[in-house]
């Protein structure tokens, strides 16, 4: 299944890096959901430590998305202080990334996949790069401002 702008986002409840349940429907505001492979690869890095700059910034919710396990989350934002919830779709593996057309079925991992959801719950923009392709966060910071505008 794949979102479309307008759609409502499905639900959910994920444990954050600190083993928080963090559910989408009690966020009040807009929520930038970003879904990537795996924590300490290279380019996956390399976009966590942007969107650390686009969590400071943004009038938003920003959340990192991906299948691994909650304590390798917490291990990479030891390191790297991101200060933003990394959320563990890790059991029932990848159930929310396969709700959101985000899950690389053939390699158990999430794609790069990028979900707003505004504040009534629907899909506001979505983006989709290649894996090894890193998103522009100037894109985000874009769909946030638009967002506010209307």
């Amino acid at each position: 299944m794949v979102l479309h702008v307008g759609d409502v986002a499905p639900d959910f409840t994920l444990p954050d890096q600190h083993g928080q349940a963090t559910s989408l429907s009690a966020q009040v505001g807009p929520v930038l959901i970003v879904f990537f492979p795996a924590a300490f690869t290279p380019v996956c890095h390399d976009e966590l430590l942007a969107l650390r700059d686009v969590a400071a910034e943004a009038q938003a919710h920003v959340w990192g998305l991906s299948c691994d396990s909650m304590f390798v989350l917490r291990a990479l934002d030891d390191a790297e202080g991101l200060g933003f919830p990394l959320l563990s779709d890790f059991w029932p593996h990848g159930e929310v990334a396969r709700a959101y057309g985000a899950l690389d079925e053939a390699h158990g991992t999430a794609r790069r996949v990028t979900v707003l959801v505004d504040a009534q719950g629907r899909v506001a923009a979505r983006w989709q790069s290649s894996p090894d392709l890193a998103r522009d966060p100037a894109e985000y910071l874009r769909a946030l401002a638009d967002l506010a505008q209307t």
